[in-house]
């Protein structure tokens, strides 16, 4: 990875979405106020901007726009900033911790939380449907459904369930793979095709690679969250580290062991990577971001 290269883009790419996401969200002295101020917390401010870059790199690949790849970014970093304020949740995780600062509804509370997550969600199907984002209205059709599964039973909320589900069990490697395809992995695989549909000229063969490409990545994510909940602490990662393994959670570490994890990361991202070889140069972002997802800190 061409460090100084990708920091710099990568920097570029979160100031940009910065921008963009606090020109979407309604201001905070908009009616209900409070609403909208717990929308903007939750959103702005912090992250990594994994999705976004996912988006923006994969739309290198298809010379989309970046004036459309900004938008549906933003949706999918507004459905992100969704399902961390109800993963925190006491009804679900109950957290206290993220990105550094107090999670929603110990900022607000729980009933704010609750409708600010339910207002992200509607605002991010809302620029899928408002911002033209392809050339052709029936591909962004199925944006807006591809970016549906994600979210859903079959996605995100079915992932969720299934965590939930499994506190105090032990789940099989695919069990565990499964739940993360859903849970994690769904939105990071749309992240990704979002960013090769606001462009053109891909075969389906290739979006097919950019797809095995993003579950790959997906896993890894998951596999290096685990990892770091182990070794890493509360002020490094902005979240309560530990937290998973206090509360009965399968995790990759817990199941296979925590240098077994680390090596099965290595496995996925050489599997990302040789997703990408028939693309050439175009795909470098990507590659350079499967790197940085299997070798972060936090």
């Amino acid at each position: 990875m061409n460090e100084p290269d990708f920091t710099a883009w990568s920097r570029e790419v979160a100031g940009r979405m910065e921008t963009t996401l606090a020109n979407l969200l309604t201001p905070s002295r908009v009616a209900p106020a409070r609403l909208h101020d717990a929308m903007r917390y939750s959103t702005l401010g912090g992250g990594k901007r994994v999705r976004a870059m996912l988006a923006f790199a994969a739309g290198e690949v298809s010379n989309a726009d970046p004036e459309r790849l900004q938008v549906a970014a933003a949706a999918v970093e507004i459905i992100h900033a969704y399902s961390l304020i109800h993963d925190d949740l006491p009804c679900m995780d109950d957290d206290v911790l993220r990105r550094g600062k107090p999670t929603c509804h110990v900022e607000f509370d729980e009933a704010t939380a609750l409708l600010a997550g339910d207002a992200l969600q509607s605002l991010a199907f809302q620029l899928l449907a408002e911002y033209r984002l392809a050339d052709d209205p029936r591909e962004q059709l199925k944006m807006i459904e591809l970016f549906a599964r994600a979210c859903g039973s079959r996605g995100m909320a079915g992932g969720q369930a299934i965590d939930l589900d499994a506190v105090g069990k032990s789940l099989t490697l695919p069990e565990l793979e499964h739940m993360h395809i859903l849970k994690t992995g769904a939105l990071i695989r749309a992240s990704v095709l979002f960013g090769a549909h606001c462009g053109n000229g891909l075969t389906p063969a290739q979006l097919e690679h950019l797809d095995r490409y993003g579950k790959f990545v997906g896993l890894a994510f998951q596999v290096v969250d685990d990892v770091l909940d182990e070794e890493g602490s509360s002020v490094t990662l902005g979240k309560t580290a530990g937290k998973d393994k206090e509360g009965g959670k399968p995790t990759y570490t817990s199941l296979m062991g925590l240098a077994r994890a680390k090596q099965f990361a290595q496995e996925l991202l050489a599997d990302a990577h040789a997703e990408l070889k028939g693309f050439e140069g175009r795909a470098a972002r990507l590659g350079q971001l499967a790197d940085f997802i299997v070798h972060r800190d936090r």
